[in-house]
């Protein structure tokens, strides 16, 4: 899959879990999911739920911490799914 192509799956994910007063197209990769985006830890928890039903990944605790950005939660589903096709 093409990065591109999972940052904007990605941006649909985290979409509903944004306050109202944040832009979802102010969202790129090094938008802070909780300092930028306002998203609480209890959105947080149902992010990973949504990914992890969508790329039939495991997410660990630690995945959760070093989810800090966009870009985090990218490069920490590139790695998942790759582990899982190889």
């Amino acid at each position: 899959m093409k990065n591109t192509d999972s940052f904007l799956e990605l941006l649909e994910i985290i979409r509903p879990y944004l306050p109202e007063d944040i832009d979802p197209g102010t969202m790129d990769r090094n938008s802070h999911l909780i300092d930028e985006l306002n998203i609480n830890s209890a959105h947080l928890v149902d992010i990973v739920l949504d990914l992890e039903d969508r790329y039939d990944i495991q997410l660990e605790d630690e995945d959760m911490q070093k989810m800090q950005t966009v870009g985090d939660a990218l490069e920490i589903i590139s790695k998942k799914t790759s582990d899982n096709n190889g």
